[in-house]
Protein backbone atom coordinates (compact mmCIF):
# COMPACT_ATOMS: atom_id res chain seq x y z
CA UNK A 1 0.00 0.00 0.00
CA UNK A 2 1.47 3.57 -0.87
CA UNK A 3 2.31 5.63 1.98
CA UNK A 4 0.30 7.78 3.03
CA UNK A 5 1.07 11.44 4.78
CA UNK A 6 0.46 10.57 8.70
CA UNK A 7 -1.75 14.00 8.91
CA UNK A 8 -4.10 12.98 6.10
CA UNK A 9 -4.38 9.39 7.27
CA UNK A 10 -5.11 10.17 10.79
CA UNK A 11 -7.59 13.36 10.29
CA UNK A 12 -9.76 11.37 7.97
CA UNK A 13 -13.14 11.90 10.32
CA UNK A 14 -14.09 7.94 10.68
CA UNK A 15 -10.16 7.08 11.36
CA UNK A 16 -9.85 9.75 13.75
CA UNK A 17 -13.10 8.45 15.70
CA UNK A 18 -11.65 5.03 15.41
CA UNK A 19 -7.91 6.07 16.84
CA UNK A 20 -9.95 7.76 19.79
CA UNK A 21 -11.76 4.96 20.50
CA UNK A 22 -8.56 3.21 21.27
CA UNK A 23 -6.96 5.64 23.39
CA UNK A 24 -6.26 4.68 27.03
CA UNK A 25 -4.49 1.48 26.30
CA UNK A 26 -8.10 -0.13 25.29
CA UNK A 27 -8.29 -3.39 23.25
CA UNK A 28 -11.11 -3.88 20.57
CA UNK A 29 -12.57 -6.38 17.92
CA UNK A 30 -14.04 -4.91 15.14
CA UNK A 31 -17.56 -5.92 16.78
CA UNK A 32 -16.82 -3.95 19.95
CA UNK A 33 -15.55 -0.80 17.74
CA UNK A 34 -19.19 -1.22 15.72
CA UNK A 35 -20.65 -1.11 19.52
CA UNK A 36 -18.82 2.25 19.86
CA UNK A 37 -18.93 3.80 16.65
CA UNK A 38 -22.53 2.72 15.96
CA UNK A 39 -23.26 5.35 13.96
CA UNK A 40 -20.50 4.46 11.17
CA UNK A 41 -21.65 2.01 8.82
CA UNK A 42 -20.24 -1.18 9.01
CA UNK A 43 -18.40 -1.99 5.25
CA UNK A 44 -16.81 1.91 5.94
CA UNK A 45 -15.62 0.84 9.82
CA UNK A 46 -13.99 -2.43 8.34
CA UNK A 47 -12.42 -0.38 5.45
CA UNK A 48 -11.00 2.24 7.59
CA UNK A 49 -9.96 -0.67 10.51
CA UNK A 50 -8.16 -1.76 7.51
CA UNK A 51 -6.65 1.07 6.47
CA UNK A 52 -5.07 2.00 9.63
CA UNK A 53 -4.02 -1.27 10.08
CA UNK A 54 -1.94 -1.45 6.79
CA UNK A 55 -0.21 1.59 8.18
CA UNK A 56 0.67 0.05 11.62
CA UNK A 57 -1.34 2.39 13.35
CA UNK A 58 -4.01 -0.23 14.97
CA UNK A 59 -1.86 -4.03 15.76
CA UNK A 60 -3.38 -7.05 15.82
CA UNK A 61 -2.90 -8.31 19.26
CA UNK A 62 -5.51 -11.27 18.66
CA UNK A 63 -7.26 -13.65 16.93
CA UNK A 64 -10.27 -16.21 16.91
CA UNK A 65 -12.38 -18.34 15.01
CA UNK A 66 -16.46 -16.73 15.23
CA UNK A 67 -18.71 -18.76 12.97
CA UNK A 68 -16.12 -19.77 10.34
CA UNK A 69 -14.08 -16.27 10.23
CA UNK A 70 -11.45 -15.08 12.06
CA UNK A 71 -12.53 -11.46 14.23
CA UNK A 72 -9.17 -10.05 14.85
CA UNK A 73 -8.52 -8.27 18.24
CA UNK A 74 -6.57 -4.83 17.97
CA UNK A 75 -4.54 -2.43 20.38
CA UNK A 76 -3.29 1.42 18.99
CA UNK A 77 0.23 1.92 18.41
CA UNK A 78 0.84 5.39 19.57
CA UNK A 79 3.77 5.91 17.92
CA UNK A 80 2.19 5.70 14.48
CA UNK A 81 -0.62 7.29 15.79
CA UNK A 82 0.71 11.40 15.89
CA UNK A 83 1.55 13.86 13.52
CA UNK A 84 5.77 14.30 14.49
CA UNK A 85 7.29 17.43 14.95
CA UNK A 86 9.12 16.74 11.04
CA UNK A 87 5.88 15.88 9.62
CA UNK A 88 4.01 19.22 11.59
CA UNK A 89 6.55 21.86 10.58
CA UNK A 90 6.13 20.82 6.81
CA UNK A 91 2.30 21.59 7.05
CA UNK A 92 1.33 24.61 5.57
CA UNK A 93 -1.09 27.08 6.87
CA UNK A 94 -4.10 25.69 5.09
CA UNK A 95 -3.44 22.51 6.02
CA UNK A 96 -2.78 23.27 9.91
CA UNK A 97 -6.16 24.89 9.41
CA UNK A 98 -7.78 21.92 7.92
CA UNK A 99 -5.83 19.34 10.62
CA UNK A 100 -7.65 21.98 13.54
CA UNK A 101 -10.58 22.24 12.68
CA UNK A 102 -10.99 18.32 12.04
CA UNK A 103 -9.62 17.82 15.22
CA UNK A 104 -12.14 20.98 17.06
CA UNK A 105 -15.17 18.91 15.30
CA UNK A 106 -14.41 15.61 16.96
CA UNK A 107 -14.30 17.51 20.01
CA UNK A 108 -17.57 19.25 19.53
CA UNK A 109 -18.50 15.80 18.78
CA UNK A 110 -17.23 14.07 21.74
CA UNK A 111 -18.70 16.88 23.83
CA UNK A 112 -22.53 16.36 22.28
CA UNK A 113 -21.97 12.70 23.17
CA UNK A 114 -21.06 13.55 26.76
CA UNK A 115 -24.33 15.55 26.96
CA UNK A 116 -26.50 13.42 25.18
CA UNK A 117 -25.94 10.77 26.78
CA UNK A 118 -27.03 12.53 30.15
CA UNK A 119 -24.29 14.49 30.93
CA UNK A 120 -23.95 18.14 32.01
CA UNK A 121 -23.03 18.50 35.90
CA UNK A 122 -19.46 18.77 35.07
CA UNK A 123 -18.60 19.02 39.27
CA UNK A 124 -20.21 15.50 39.65
CA UNK A 125 -18.51 14.35 36.49
CA UNK A 126 -15.24 15.84 37.36
CA UNK A 127 -15.27 17.51 34.33
CA UNK A 128 -14.33 20.77 32.74
CA UNK A 129 -13.02 23.00 30.00
CA UNK A 130 -11.06 26.26 30.37
CA UNK A 131 -7.76 27.91 29.21
CA UNK A 132 -5.08 29.24 31.09
CA UNK A 133 -1.77 31.59 30.58
CA UNK A 134 1.07 30.75 32.48
CA UNK A 135 4.53 32.53 30.99
CA UNK A 136 7.47 30.69 30.38
CA UNK A 137 10.86 30.23 29.08
CA UNK A 138 11.67 27.68 25.71
CA UNK A 139 13.51 25.34 28.33
CA UNK A 140 11.12 25.87 30.77
CA UNK A 141 8.04 24.63 28.74
CA UNK A 142 10.54 21.91 27.90
CA UNK A 143 10.84 20.77 31.46
CA UNK A 144 6.91 21.45 32.03
CA UNK A 145 5.32 19.25 28.87
CA UNK A 146 8.64 16.72 30.02
CA UNK A 147 7.21 17.06 33.53
CA UNK A 148 3.26 17.11 32.51
CA UNK A 149 3.93 13.83 30.12
CA UNK A 150 5.80 11.42 32.66
CA UNK A 151 2.70 12.23 35.64
CA UNK A 152 0.19 11.67 32.46
CA UNK A 153 2.06 8.56 31.54
CA UNK A 154 2.27 7.58 35.33
CA UNK A 155 -1.67 7.86 35.50
CA UNK A 156 -2.62 6.39 32.06
CA UNK A 157 -0.67 3.04 32.99
CA UNK A 158 -3.04 2.32 35.58
CA UNK A 159 -5.22 1.02 33.18
CA UNK A 160 -9.26 -0.22 33.49
CA UNK A 161 -10.03 -0.77 36.97
CA UNK A 162 -14.01 -1.43 38.87
CA UNK A 163 -13.87 2.60 40.10
CA UNK A 164 -11.90 3.73 36.75
CA UNK A 165 -13.93 5.97 34.38
CA UNK A 166 -12.03 5.96 31.08
CA UNK A 167 -11.34 9.85 30.56
CA UNK A 168 -10.47 12.13 27.72
CA UNK A 169 -7.45 14.92 28.57
CA UNK A 170 -7.23 17.06 25.19
CA UNK A 171 -4.70 19.94 25.53
CA UNK A 172 -4.15 22.71 22.73
CA UNK A 173 -0.85 24.65 23.81
CA UNK A 174 -0.79 27.43 22.04
CA UNK A 175 1.84 30.92 22.03
CA UNK A 176 -0.38 33.78 22.73
CA UNK A 177 -1.01 36.53 20.07
CA UNK A 178 0.35 38.90 22.35
CA UNK A 179 3.82 37.17 22.43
Amino acid sequence: MPPEGTADLLLHPVRLRIVQAFLGGRTLTTGELREALPDVPAATLYRQVATLAAHDVLRTVGERRVRGAVERTYRLHEAAASVDADAAASMSPEEHRRAFRTFVAQLLADFDGYLDAGGGDLGRDLGGYRQNAFHVTDDELTEFLTRFRALFAEYAALGPGPDRVRRLLTTVLLPSPDR
